[in-house]
């Protein structure tokens, strides 16, 4: 099957299969790390632009070193140290990339849909690495890769989604992923933390994170994005960490190989305990190093790599 898109913007309006292929590549883009030299010459004479128009360091640093390992020419620009700071248009700074030769634009964008405009106006590949609370395409990715590493398949599991959903541009493409994939999705926060009408996506809500993860096999924490909140949306940090944050007591109390992830950064003592996060049950650190492999395997993919002939 060929990956016949030219972005990938989202995990909303891709199909099973779409998804499947992009799994199924990051597997011998994954068996390079074991390699002595980890590259192949895959986008060999290709140009990535990393965009960023908000902080990041696992997401920007993993797809710049995706692509080096592809041996394409990268590219970081940061918007406070661009010509967005003198007024230059996104179209307009979209459209200056593209001119200088970028075969691939990987952007992060406070407001949600950018990614989508640019990718209209554009030739070059879009890749949506995250845009205000919509979504973030390859952290969903990447965490049904790491489960489906773990777990042998996804199909059938009970996957919980703990913290807040509202903000959360990386719980709605988990949502879209999982689903699509066979689980059973639960998401799990206060009332306030969670998007109206989000049951329409076909997900089961619980408001007791004690009650809900003796159920599940997965449990992915979310961080409290304090920056995005100017409500008071819960009473304390200190209420929300003894109720709905997972502790070494709340983990005992769920399966045996109940399996713990966090797309990072983390709030240790808040959302997960030190314990919780450096323990055996812990997929977080193996996240970040799949989170290279799906890259890799997005890019190969939008720049016409063919998924049986990888080198």
């Amino acid at each position: 099957m060929e990956f016949k898109r030219k972005d990938l913007l989202g995990l909303e309006n891709l199909s099973k299969a779409e998804i499947e292929l992009i799994l199924k590549t990051a597997k011998p883009m994954k068996d390079l790390f074991t390699r002595t030299v980890k590259k192949t010459p895959a986008l060999r004479g290709k140009t990535v632009v990393n965009l960023f128009y908000e902080p990041s360091t696992r997401t920007r640093v993993s797809f710049e070193l995706a692509a080096k390992r592809l041996s394409a020419d990268t590219i970081n620009i940061t918007a406070n140290a661009s010509s967005v700071v003198k007024g230059e248009s996104l179209l307009d700074t979209a459209k200056t990339i593209e001119s200088l030769g970028a075969d691939v634009v990987i952007m992060r964008h406070p407001h949600s849909g950018a990614p989508h405009l640019i990718s209209r106006y554009i030739t070059s590949s879009v890749i949506n690495a995250g845009d205000g609370t919509h979504e973030h395409p390859t952290q969903g990715l990447l965490d049904l890769f790491t489960i489906k590493e773990k777990k042998g398949t996804i199909s059938g599991l009970k996957v919980g989604i703990a913290g807040d959903i509202l903000h959360s541009r990386v719980a709605r493409s988990n949502i879209w992923g999982l689903k699509k994939l066979g689980a059973e999705v639960y998401i799990i926060a206060p009332a306030t933390l969670i998007p109206a009408n989000i049951e329409d996506l076909g997900v089961k809500i619980s408001y007791k994170l004690d009650e809900t993860i003796k159920k599940l096999d997965v449990i992915n924490i979310l961080r409290i994005q304090k920056e995005r909140q100017k409500d008071q949306l819960f009473p304390s940090l200190g209420e929300y960490s003894a109720v709905f944050g997972v502790n070494n007591e709340k983990l005992k109390s769920g399966k045996k190989d109940l399996m713990v992830m966090h797309p990072g950064p983390m709030n240790r003592g808040v959302e997960i305990s030190a314990t919780v996060a450096d323990s055996t049950q812990s997929v977080i650190n193996e996240q970040v190093t799949n989170g290279v492999a799906i890259r890799m395997a997005v890019l190969f993919l939008l720049s016409g790599g063919d998924h049986e002939n990888i080198a």
